[in-house]
């Protein structure tokens, strides 16, 4: 019987730290895959209409759209005036340039802003892993950031999905404009979402 109990208890403290970690997983799954062009394993762990919605305001200069999305729970005002601000047409750069392969590896490595200047993943020598820093640890939402060498900080939240899933629903960029990108009349194929049905699983 102390055996079995042992292995129940085992199983929870698996369970849990499994669940608490799985942020985490998910943010280096997408690092992973990104590095490899890899767009079906991406399109399972990013939201991108949600993603396109959180970098659109920044990149036009609104501060507040620095800060996370709020959830219906904790804030039902503020969350559904940030479904329309966010649903506005908006002019300036397209939040695309920050969701090419290369630009969300970039943005893994505490790039930034600079991310978009990337059309290409960078050689494995020259890659800088930075280990992502926990902001927030909740139930359903976790934020991460990483930080250059100057302290700008790149803020990525992932929602859960499921006991075990959870995807990137929000990125919050360091301050400042979008550097000059001399290829954005030329940008590098766009990434798009896989149809549900031909993602494997």
């Amino acid at each position: 019987m102390k055996l079995i109990g042992r292995l129940i208890l085992a199983a929870i403290v698996v369970a849990a730290v499994s669940f608490f970690a799985a942020p985490g997983v998910a943010f280096f799954a997408i690092r992973s895959a990104a590095d490899a062009n890899d767009a079906a394993a991406l399109s399972r762990l990013i939201d991108y209409t949600a993603v396109r919605q959180s970098l659109r305001p920044q990149l036009t200069g609104n501060p507040a759209a620095q800060a996370p999305p709020a959830s219906f729970l904790e804030d039902p005002i503020g969350a559904v005036r940030r479904q329309f601000e966010q649903a506005a047409p908006a002019l300036g750069p397209t939040p695309d340039i920050y969701l090419t392969p290369a630009a969300v590896a970039a943005l893994t490595r505490g790039e930034g802003r600079y991310a978009a200047q990337r059309t290409a993943p960078a050689p494995e020598g020259e890659r800088h892993d930075l280990f992502p820093e926990p902001v927030f640890w909740g139930v359903n939402r976790a934020r991460m950031a990483v930080t250059d060498d100057g302290g700008s900080k790149t803020i990525f939240t992932f929602e859960r999905k499921g006991p075990f899933e959870w995807r990137l629903v929000h990125i919050a960029l360091p301050d400042g404009a979008v550097p000059t990108i001399r290829s954005l009349r030329t940008q590098p194929p766009l990434l798009e979402e896989a149809p549900l049905g031909k993602i494997g699983g």
